[in-house]
């Protein structure tokens, strides 16, 4: 019989997981949270039915968990995650969902025999319509892999890259890229009150664009860029916007610089 699945860590993130596993018919007995905030923990405690604790002191000597989740801010990492040392180099896998700590960051505070996954997951996770990126060292086996997955997938969709470096690509693309969205809308509605557009009914308009052209986006098998002729007639006002958002100067540029330097901050803050 499999072991527990151990939440440490219970905030925005941690909660759209759990909330996910949950509704997906996870077993509430199955699970445990580490949560040290009394507040957090008794709402948790209340919402779902699962055990929470305080810290991993309160748990017997002989729990043996299939997998050890850190939903927790990266800066606490270097305190909390030796704390699990002691369930490194059985069956347990430790899948990590904390921004810029390393599969090396891991293997120090566990030891090099620890099954690592490390993660990139985004915001829209909240909602369950995120994407997030994985990568397994080499210790994870293939039903570790798949339980990740299966956890992951909660939340949206999974991939995995086989380069640990990649991810510093993957968080200036997904793990940023709902902000570059958000801000699109910021400038589309702040755009229409230039052309003449309430600001109420601007703000509506460029909300409602965005996300139904991204279902529209999510629903069609068409790539971005057929979609895209599909709204362009010849000569028309489609087609006179995108003469400047395509020009060498215009939105490609831009997006390129930008995911370039979220990029490289990616590898300074990793180390």
């Amino acid at each position: 019989m499999a072991g527990p699945r151990i939440l440490v860590g219970c905030g925005k993130m941690g909660g759209a997981l759990l909330s996910g596993w949950i509704e997906r018919g996870a077993d509430p007995q199955s699970l445990i949270v580490i949560e040290p905030a009394a507040e957090a923990a008794e709402a948790v405690r209340a919402a779902h039915g699962v055990r929470v604790e305080a810290d991993p002191g309160a748990l017997a000597a002989d729990v043996d968990p299939e997998v050890v989740i850190f939903a927790v801010k990266p800066q606490g990492l270097d305190d909390i995650a030796p704390l699990y040392q002691g369930f490194a180099g059985g069956t347990t896998v430790f899948l990590s969902i904390a921004a810029g700590k390393t599969i090396g960051f891991f293997e120090r505070a566990l030891g090099a025999e620890a099954a690592i996954v490390r993660t990139m997951p985004n915001t829209p996770a909240a909602v369950g319509r995120g994407i997030t990126a994985a990568f397994a060292n080499p210790q994870v086996v293939g039903g570790q892999r798949a339980l990740c997955q299966e956890l992951l997938e909660a939340v949206g969709e999974v991939v995995w890259v086989d380069n640990e470096g990649m991810l510093d690509a993957v968080t200036a693309v997904s793990g940023s890229g709902p902000a570059y969205v958000f801000l699109l809308i910021e400038c589309l509605a702040e755009a229409g009150v230039e052309a003449g557009l309430p600001a109420d009914i601007a703000q509506r308009l460029a909300r409602a664009t965005v996300i139904g052209s991204g279902e529209l986006a999510r629903q069609s098998p068409d790539p971005a860029d057929q979609l895209r002729r599909n709204v362009t007639s010849p000569g028309g006002t489609t087609e006179a916007a995108l003469g400047v958002l395509m020009a060498d100067d215009g939105l490609a540029q831009v997006m390129r610089r930008a995911v370039a330097a979220a990029t490289r901050r990616s590898r300074e803050l990793a180390g």
